[in-house]
């Protein structure tokens, strides 16, 4: 978009803020730095009230307060919620300029996770959003949502059922596959025809769901979606070098990969999230809490790097000629740090010295802590996940039920 100026007034609830065009781009909202993208006063007004151009002023209908509430975070890097704001209003202004609740201080986002599992209150920005696009044609519309959202309709449904059943069909062949019984040529054959039926779904569902998607490139980005591909790519490769090489024994290693590649079809298990809740649910929280996860990491490596150093000195280091052979090094030992710290403990090695076995007592006891530090903020986003996609699943079952009448 051409502004009229180097100069942008931001007019908020009748409160104006300016801005220069070059820091409203590096903005940290989204909204504001979509602006930028525009290239009609049509897709402006999409996203802001109005548009004065001899001005160059945007106007938006919100909460003046709360948007120079927002500012002070811009400003400062600290975001809190407003005083005498309601938290779920608070919460909804952040998301209209694209803000959410891991930019909230660690305090604001526990109130704000208590609000939501008292009041059930969910937000769907992304929903909102795609409401403003242009809608594509009609049938291109329903075959994608036949396709994208299993509870839309009827149809979705059966298709929903059918990739289920095609999944679990190849899970059990693959691990029949396994079996000794099964190797046997007649058997092997049986296996093949199968696969290819199931390859051959699976590769014509994801290229519909291709063609039909409003963005090509965010389709590809898609962690499911690049799924797909990790468990359909391999069995095209499988085929392509059997064709080629045959069953010439001399090519060992092309038969280690032609294993490796037919093991990779796993993966068409992950496929199962985009049926089922609890699946989804594990896979959004990992991403909004992806660093929690990675503190937690961080923690038991740092946690390991010690106790291992300490139990290979205490076990072995001390006495090299009768110390315990399984510390004979720190990464053995990092081992059982590992097994010990998350409270598995095979028995397959341990400490035998008093020295050591403090140290184990004292490893499995900072293992219990540091793994509870941060699983209470993943249960609670977990618990909201999971809340915000029970009501999405709603919404869509009562918007076919709402077909199924009409």
């Amino acid at each position: 978009m051409r502004f009229g100026s180097s100069l942008c007034t931001l007019n908020v609830g009748g409160r104006r803020f300016c801005f220069s065009t070059e820091l409203m781009k590096h903005l940290p909202l989204s909204r504001l730095s979509r602006l930028h993208r525009c290239v009609s006063e049509s897709e402006l007004l999409e996203l802001c009230d109005d548009y004065d151009r001899d001005r160059n002023e945007f106007f938006f209908d919100r909460h003046s307060e709360a948007f120079s509430f927002i500012m002070l975070y811009v400003q400062h890097g600290t975001l809190r919620f407003m005083p005498h704001m309601c938290e779920l209003s608070f919460y909804n202004e952040m998301l209209y300029w694209g803000l959410e609740s891991s930019d909230l201080q660690l305090c604001c986002q526990r109130r704000l996770d208590e609000r939501l599992s008292d009041c059930f209150v969910h937000f769907f920005p992304e929903e909102d959003l795609r409401d403003h696009e242009e809608p594509q044609s009609c049938w291109l519309e329903r075959i994608r949502r036949i396709f994208e959202e299993p509870t839309s309709s009827l149809a979705a449904q059966i298709l929903a059922s059918v990739s289920v059943l095609f999944v679990v069909i190849s899970m059990v062949m693959l691990c029949a596959s396994t079996l000794p019984d099964w190797k046997t040529a007649e058997t092997l054959d049986q296996h093949r025809i199968i696969e290819a039926v199931c390859i051959g779904w699976f590769t014509a569902e994801c290229i519909i769901r291709f063609l039909v998607s409003r963005n090509k490139c965010e389709f590809v980005r898609r962690p499911l979606n690049i799924i797909d591909l990790l468990a359909i790519t391999p069995y095209y490769i499988s085929v392509a070098v059997t064709t080629l090489t045959g069953e010439n024994s001399q090519l060992q290693r092309a038969g280690v990969t032609l294993r490796v590649l037919r093991m990779m079809r796993i993966f068409w298990v992950i496929k199962l999230a985009r049926h089922f809740l609890g699946l989804q649910t594990l896979g959004l929280t990992l991403r909004r809490c992806y660093r929690e996860m990675v503190m937690l990491l961080v923690f038991i490596c740092v946690a390991m790097a010690i106790f291992s150093a300490l139990a290979q000195l205490l076990e072995h280091g001390l006495d090299l000629e009768s110390g315990n052979e399984d510390y004979a090094s720190i990464p053995a030992a990092c081992w059982w740090v590992i097994i010990s710290m998350t409270t598995v403990g095979y028995g397959d090695m341990y400490p035998v010295t008093v020295a050591g076995r403090v140290l184990g007592a004292l490893c499995v006891v900072s293992g219990i802590v540091l793994l509870a530090l941060p699983i209470t903020f993943i249960y609670h986003s977990f618990v909201q996940c999971y809340h915000e996609l029970k009501v999405r699943s709603s919404r869509c079952s009562h918007s076919l039920s709402a077909d199924f009448i009409n």
